[in-house]
């Protein structure tokens, strides 16, 4: 998006639209169908789809967007978040259409997070901070958090519910960060 004046209007009626204004929300709907529906015209030609698929897509990002509005970080700028919105309902698209898609990281780069700044937590320090969980709580927060694995995976490994692994995890980072913070201090 080129147009940092357009997108911080629609930005702010996004804002608003999740604070429960539904005005804003229809003026939001009606400024940002155009810019999807270009945006989805670019994905179809170069991904060689139809024509005929840009209204398909469009409609998919718009219930995309209804459903997942109070997912944005309004702290983040708003371009790059529709336009992954569009890029992934676009792949979906195809993929359902039984054609492989390789996006080049050009595309993808202005969405992808920033590296944050190293904590000047080591090894050894994480390694004592952990050892304050009890176990199955600390094997979950090092497996998912530091080893990668999915919750689902986490959990047929322990024998149980994606639902528990979830709340084991909530629980040990915040303990974690209480931790954190009172070391700090």
């Amino acid at each position: 998006m080129h147009n940092p004046m357009r997108e911080e209007e629609w930005a702010t009626w996004l804002r608003q639209s999740i604070a429960g204004d539904a005005p804003a929300y229809r003026r939001f709907l009606q400024a940002v169908t155009p810019y999807l529906r270009g945006t989805a015209r670019r994905y179809c030609e170069r991904f060689g789809a139809p024509p005929a698929e840009i209204e398909d897509v469009v409609q998919e990002v718009m219930l995309a967007i209804h459903l997942k509005r109070g997912t944005w970080d309004s702290s983040r700028p708003l371009g790059p978040w529709l336009s992954a919105i569009v890029r992934n309902k676009m792949i979906d698209t195809m993929r359902r259409r039984g054609r492989q898609v390789m996006v080049p990281i050009e595309d993808v780069i202005e969405v992808l997070e920033a590296e944050e700044p190293a904590s000047g937590l080591s090894q050894h320090e994480a390694e004592k901070m952990l050892a304050h969980l009890k176990p199955p709580q600390r094997d979950i927060v090092e497996g998912i958090s530091l080893g990668g694995v999915s919750i689902r995976e986490m959990a047929a490994r322990l024998s149980m519910t994606e639902v528990a692994v979830r709340v084991a995890l909530h629980r040990g980072l915040k303990k974690l960060a209480v931790l954190y913070r009172s070391d700090q201090s």
